[in-house]
């Protein structure tokens, strides 16, 4: 092929052409700074996971099982936070791997600094006696081991029902306080 100039193939005058469409079209716009998100990097979450089901250890006992539609992890946060934006399924196990507690809501939010979670929406709780708790909203908190909330409580018992407003229990919901308690209770007449 003579490429001198003033004498070029059609072939090779149609191949730089080509060549030189393609660099134009892949240029890089420059963008300006801070316009490379649509959301601060703090909003945006690092991890999002669909379709979850996991078991969680703690030195080499698995201690919980987590379900979940979609789980996010805010690591850029102030403060770093989880969110279950579509609910959250837990089974907090003991040493044989029996199931002693579950938790169930509609929502969860994991405060990794606090290591609180706060859980609202149709939340219902189980511990090992069989006592349902039902309430719209709940807070856990895995520094104290406490398990409260400020607002409507139900507690389902084997025999009775036991309503009220706020509630303070260990994280095995074994021990718990009602703070305005109200309900029906049976009476043994003997």
């Amino acid at each position: 092929m003579n490429l001198s100039a003033g004498h070029m193939s059609t072939q090779t005058a149609g191949i730089l052409m080509m060549l030189a469409v393609a660099l134009c079209a892949c240029r890089k716009e420059a963008v300006p700074e801070g316009m490379l998100y649509a959301q601060p990097r703090e909003q945006m979450p690092a991890l999002s996971t669909k379709d979850v089901s996991t078991l969680i250890s703690d030195s080499g006992v698995t201690r919980y099982r987590i379900e979940t539609p979609l789980w996010e992890f805010y690591d850029k946060a102030e403060p770093p936070y989880q969110e279950f934006p579509y609910g959250i399924y837990l089974e907090q196990f003991d040493e044989q791997l029996e199931v002693k507690a579950s938790l169930k809501a509609d929502y969860g939010h994991y405060n990794e600094t606090e290591q609180i979670w706060f859980l609202r929406g149709n939340v219902h709780a189980l511990n090992r006696k069989g006592e349902q708790f039902d309430s719209p909203r709940m807070f856990w908190s895995q520094k104290t081991h406490r398990v409260y909330s400020d607002t409507i409580i139900h507690i389902t018992r084997e025999t009775s029902i036991i309503s009220g407003v706020g509630f303070d229990s260990n994280e095995e919901m074994s021990k718990y306080t009602i703070l305005h308690p109200t309900g029906v209770f049976p009476i043994d007449e003997e």
